[in-house]
């Protein structure tokens, strides 16, 4: 259709990889950082903007469901860990 509309969608969608990144780099920092409160806290705000970019069609839906089914299966083995130290 038109050129500069694609070049405008092509740098939101960048914007909101990008977000997407962040957000799930700062869970698994946490994750790795054994600090199981941050990382819960992490694992939501991932959720979200891996929920925002799935709604807007920036990424699969099942990419963004496998993504936050990842995350929060080894945020749980943290806690599950911490509780029994």
């Amino acid at each position: 259709m038109g050129k500069k509309r694609d070049i405008r969608k092509r740098y939101q969608n960048r914007v909101v990889k990008s977000s997407v990144k962040t957000a799930v780099g700062e869970a698994n920092e946490a994750i790795l950082g054994k600090d199981a409160k941050t990382a819960g806290e992490a694992l939501l705000k991932a959720t979200r903007q891996l929920d925002k970019a799935a709604s807007k069609g920036v990424i699969h839906k099942n990419t963004a469901s496998r993504k936050k089914s990842r995350l929060a299966r080894k945020v749980k083995l943290l806690l599950a860990e911490s509780d029994n130290q």
